[in-house]
């Protein structure tokens, strides 16, 4: 069976993308758009560096702003009306993965009235029709949602998230313009660059790995060891990276799949909401650990990608405990305690190892685990 990649029609990277947004859409006859962004964005000016683009361009436009910080149905549902409503002819997506989701699921469901329950599109689906024109503006370096074939949709009725895994819902266009994400705090850059590194690792060690998905994951890796810290500390350089970093891990792990950190990390946001970049952050190094027998010579290209001396020739174990460590130490250079203290109850483990065993990564992850595994993994970290 042949390979398959799905990338983005087009994609602007580097400073200034965002001025492109206006001939995008009118290059496609478009003249009123739904803008999905979260509130925080609108708050700021974020949002309305996007808008004024807009407004000056003469495309109209309303303001989607019903978005949580995990999704919800109802979240998706009424963007969904409010589209249809306006009579909008495509979708500006401007946020980090909360705002991509959405955006993603709203667009789906008006090509394919069909799932507008919205459940019936976790999982693989193979959707008849694409999403409706999709543009999309990150503004955090971490989800790559803007290039990415999946979406995560939360549940809060029965406390759970479900990926939704279909090559329709790619943006048309994405913008990545590191100016859209000079204003994050430093913990959200911390978080979110973790889980785009976290996006890089999974996406090499999983068994559908291969020669063309390598590359970018392995490039992503090297990019978040260079320009994390200095991400971080609010460094122009190191935010330019870290742009690169996230969309080259989106442009890997979106074709090959992730593995069991996010399993785990999407059962714990349905079940209490912690943020996906945290939760996948604490679960990295003991993941990597539990997986380190089933990985080959990969965790050698790990090493080196961090700068590890002797990493293509030295003792194979001692190297995998390198490239723990090296993560690990990330982590801590970025101020995150890689602890759910407070966060998990023992109570609720045999229910969370049952969500991830059900996740739609679980069975990418090259050594197969049970619910036993699930819940070692936790109370070591709790």
């Amino acid at each position: 069976m042949p390979n398959k990649f799905v990338l983005n029609e087009t994609s602007y990277h580097g400073k200034g993308a965002i001025l492109e947004i206006p001939n995008e859409i009118k290059g496609r006859g478009i003249a009123k758009v739904l803008v999905c962004s979260d509130p925080g964005l609108v708050q700021f000016g974020v949002t309305k560096k996007v808008t004024d683009l807009l407004e000056g361009a003469g495309i109209e436009y309303r303001l989607y702003t019903n978005i949580q910080p995990n999704p919800t149905i109802e979240n998706v549902q009424s963007g969904v009306k409010a589209y249809r409503e306006y009579g909008a002819e495509g979708i500006v997506a401007i946020g980090g993965g909360s705002s991509m989701d959405t955006a993603k699921a709203i667009g789906i469901i008006i090509a394919n009235p069909e799932h507008e329950d919205v459940v019936s599109l976790g999982g693989v689906v193979n959707t008849r029709n694409h999403v409706v024109p999709l543009f999309a503006v990150p503004t955090t370096a971490g989800t790559a949602a803007e290039v990415t074939a999946s979406y995560v949709i939360t549940d809060p009725e029965n406390r759970r998230k479900f990926v939704c895994i279909d090559g329709h819902c790619v943006p048309h266009v994405a913008f990545v313009d590191p100016d859209m994400m000079s204003s994050m705090p430093k913990g959200l850059t911390a978080f979110t660059g973790m889980d785009a590194l976290t996006h890089a690792i999974e996406g090499y060690i999983t068994p559908g790995a291969w020669e063309l998905s390598d590359p970018l994951n392995l490039k992503a890796i090297q990019l978040v060891a260079k320009h994390l810290r200095s991400a971080v500390n609010g460094e122009e350089e190191g935010r330019r990276g870290m742009a690169i970093a996230e969309y080259l891990a989106g442009m890997g792990f979106s074709n090959v799949g992730l593995g069991l950190d996010h399993a785990i990390a999407h059962t714990l946001g349905g079940f209490y909401g912690i943020p996906h970049g945290k939760a996948c952050t604490i679960l990295l190094p003991s993941v990597m650990e539990f997986n380190r027998d089933y990985t080959g010579e990969k965790y050698r290209d790990i090493a080196g990608a961090f700068g590890v001396e002797d990493a293509l020739n030295g003792d194979l174990e001692t190297v995998k405990d390198e490239a723990i460590a090296e993560v690990k130490k990330l982590a801590g250079d970025i101020g995150i305690e890689l602890s759910f203290r407070n966060d998990i109850r023992e109570e609720d483990l045999d229910a969370i190892a049952e969500g991830a065993l059900k996740d739609a990564c679980a069975g990418n992850n090259p050594r197969p685990f049970t619910a036993e595994d699930v819940k070692t993994i936790l109370r070591g970290l709790m």
